[in-house]
Formats: C-alpha cells, structure tokens, sequence
C-alpha cells in the first residue's frame, strides 16, 4: 500500500469518527410548555419526587447518562439528575419534577473500518469502536415555584 493509499484511508478513518460524533444523539432536550425566564445557577434548582403544592411548569425534559463517563448505576443516575438540573437552570426553572427514570432501549454500538493491502510494501489502516454502555434516562417537568406569594396565570 502506498502512501497516497494509506492517507486515502486515514482520511475515511476520520471522516467516520466525525459522522459518529455528529450523529450522536444529544444528553438532554427539553419542549416548552410554559414561559421561559432567565437562566439561573444549576445548584439554584431544587429536585422534587411529588409536586409541590404551588408551581408554574417551564417545560419536559428529557436526559440520558449516555457521554457522561459514568460506569456504576448510581454515577449513571447522577448524570441524568445533573443534567435535568442544568438544562433547567438554562430555561430559568428553580425546580425540576422527576416523573420517571429508566433504561435506554439501546446499549450497544459498533463501528469498523479497516483498510489494508500487500504489494511490495505493506500498511495497514483499522477503526474499531465498541460500546455496551446501557446509559440510564431520566423524565421531568421543568418548574418555577416563586417565593412566598402568589404565582402568575397559568401556575398550579
């Protein structure tokens, strides 16, 4: 294999890795149902397991531990919470309502690409990614519960 042909396949071994990437699919994605306000400081955001008795709802969220680096259950489950807290923070929450945690359906990826040849001089090019992570998921409402007093329209 010639130099040309080894840069040829090194070129394919990146442009892969760059196609994973981009189509990984993101940590967290919220939807709107209510009015956003200003981003606050994620430690700001206190996680219920019920709701509180008064409280405006901001939006669904959804969140997973996959890309955390996270390998025991309970790391797992803390990226998932993290993550619902920060991406609430962003929306102007002070309060995340946790409806419902869980597994992803998928936990496994695989991905190869080898390239190689033997005439006169011989080289080699080879990707392998393999994953078995079952990352955890994680479902909540986005709120805002004001300080003493009354809420806006819209609050429950």
């Amino acid at each position: 294999m010639d130099l040309k042909t080894l840069r040829a396949g090194l070129a394919l071994v990146a442009a892969t890795a760059f196609l994973l990437t981009a189509c990984a699919s993101s940590p967290v994605s919220h939807v709107l149902t209510g009015k956003q306000r200003p981003p606050i400081d994620p430690a700001q955001v206190k996680i219920y397991a019920s709701p509180p008795a008064k409280y405006e709802e901001i939006a669904i969220i959804d969140a997973t531990s996959s890309g955390s680096g996270a390998s025991t259950e309970q790391e797992k489950s803390d990226a998932v919470i993290q993550r619902m807290r920060e991406e609430a923070a962003r929306l102007g929450a002070n309060g995340v309502i946790v409806q419902r945690t869980g597994y992803d359906r998928g936990g496994s990826t695989g991905v190869g690409v080898g390239i190689g040849g033997a005439i006169g001089r011989s080289a080699g090019v080879s990707l392998g990614v393999f994953s078995s992570d079952r990352p955890r998921t994680g479902h909540g409402v986005a709120i805002y519960v004001a300080p003493a007093g009354a809420l806006p329209s819209g609050s429950k």
